[in-house]
């Protein structure tokens, strides 16, 4: 087994048409590992995943407006996390469960705090469901903290509560 390889076994890189199977079916797969719970008996089955495709084809291709991009996170050739940002706001950042604790988050993240910097951004905010001590810790770890703002949001089944995390980049 040689020491060096000529290609990076991980690394991050700008979302491109095409990825968009591969971040639905690792967003389904972190919410349902993750999230479950939390959101209701059977929301996660009940995702529309035909429309999240295609809404995440969208966000890759054509943007909403300037500062909003999606990044993902490569294990070799196989997508195993994503990261979508907006101004100033980490929107999204998932990891495939069985890859987990590899590291991939925090290349998403810093890779999205630098995207977030180069759109002219000082501070980043995201959200975090209630219950969600695994991304607490990850999030806590990075430097981030909730900052006392709190939205409900509606699940069909239940309302969950997401507490806003900030920190200055």
């Amino acid at each position: 087994m040689a020491l060096f390889r000529d290609t990076a076994d991980v690394s991050v890189r700008p979302a491109v048409p095409g990825d968009e199977d591969a971040v639905t079916r690792v967003q389904v797969s972190a919410w349902r590992a993750t999230h479950e719970v939390a959101l209701g008996d059977g929301v996660v089955d009940a995702l529309d995943t035909a429309t999240m495709r295609e809404r995440w084809a969208r966000a890759i291709t054509a943007p909403p407006g300037p500062g909003f991009a999606v990044l993902v996170a490569l294990d070799g050739p196989e997508i195993v996390g994503f990261a979508a940002v907006g101004p100033g706001q980490l929107v999204a950042l998932e990891v495939e469960p069985g890859h987990q604790r590899g590291g991939h988050g925090s290349r998403l993240l810093s890779a999205a705090v630098d995207r977030l910097r180069t759109d002219g951004a000082e501070q980043m905010v995201t959200w975090v469901l209630d219950d969600d001590a695994a991304r607490e810790r990850f999030l806590s770890s990075a430097g981030l903290g909730p900052d006392g703002t709190s939205r409900t949001l509606a699940t069909g089944v239940r309302d969950v509560v997401e507490r806003r995390w900030s920190a200055a980049i």
